[in-house]
């Protein structure tokens, strides 16, 4: 199981994820996309990124809005994994 990162490693990490914030033990981020089809394949693209990883965000989906949230259920809280996976999900956001 991944180690859980204490406040000032959360805090560190915000730093380089712009767009992310901290709500209790996850990391959220919220993103609107140009149309429809474009915040699908924004999810597509981060399911396989997950399915890669077996660490899976809660995605929810209202119209263009998407909103994810990372936290490492298993270990009760935020992990590293959580913090790569925030990382990539930018990524694929800011590739539309």
């Amino acid at each position: 199981m991944a180690p859980l990162l204490d406040d000032a490693a959360i805090d560190t990490a915000l730093d380089d994820l712009p767009g992310w914030e901290r709500d209790g033990d996850t990391l959220v981020r919220t993103a609107k996309l140009s149309s429809f089809p474009a915040a699908i394949a924004v999810v597509d693209r981060v399911a396989e990124i997950a399915e890669d990883r077996d660490h899976h965000p809660d995605i929810d989906i209202r119209w263009r809005t998407l909103t994810f949230r990372c936290s490492t259920h298993s270990a009760g809280g935020i992990t590293e994994k959580d913090v790569a996976l925030a990382r990539s999900i930018s990524e694929q956001i800011d590739a539309g």
